[in-house]
């Protein structure tokens, strides 16, 4: 049995170029997920759900499909909220860019003394910096309250958006919901 560590195939950690190569490369690839922009602004897709079962399934199906577009708009709201505490923007910029090296755009595990740290332990540490840092910048409401505006916005524009004209390529049932949605189903008059 081998005794070697299955990171000794790796390669060790590169320059700042590669860094930011690699988060260019992570960036493109969670921005190919994103919608356009005028698909979920369409005013025309807007209609009144019939029911909270139909007003959930579209919120589903919503968050589903436009979640990159989303999770930018909970994200600009959070940024307003804090331009007007600098020193906050500048730690949590501080705690972002922690987050996304030690966390999001690293390929080989976190070395401490020549231990591999595991990345439940690298979460664990990231989530009670960020705690921290929230209650020590005192706008641990502010960031709360904007989190809540900007699901709201998200919810409630998920529940008005019909969800009939989205690709069902997306989900993971798309092949199924194409047949039990089709009043005929997919099959041929004999």
């Amino acid at each position: 049995m081998s005794s070697a560590s299955p990171y000794s195939s790796m390669s060790p950690p590169s320059t700042s170029a590669g860094f930011f190569a690699a988060a260019r490369d992570k960036t493109q690839s969670v921005m190919a997920g994103c919608r356009p922009w005028g698909e979920l602004l369409d005013l025309s897709a807007l209609s009144l759900p019939f029911s909270f079962g139909e007003s959930t399934a579209r919120i589903r199906r919503n968050l589903a499909y436009f979640r990159v577009n989303y999770t930018l708009i909970v994200l600009f709201v959070l940024f307003l909220s804090l331009l007007w505490h600098p020193i906050s923007m500048i730690v949590f910029l501080v705690i972002f860019v922690a987050w996304l090296f030690l966390y999001f755009l690293r390929d080989e595990p976190v070395l401490i003394f020549n231990r591999i740290v595991d990345d439940r332990v690298v979460l664990a540490g990231l989530g009670v910096v960020t705690i921290v840092s929230l209650i020590l910048t005192h706008v641990w409401l502010n960031v709360f309250v904007s989190l809540v505006i900007g699901s709201f916005l998200v919810c409630l524009h998920g529940a008005f958006r019909a969800s009939d004209n989205l690709d069902d390529q997306e989900t993971p049932y798309g092949a199924l919901l194409s047949v039990v949605d089709s009043p005929r189903g997919s099959y041929s008059l004999v």
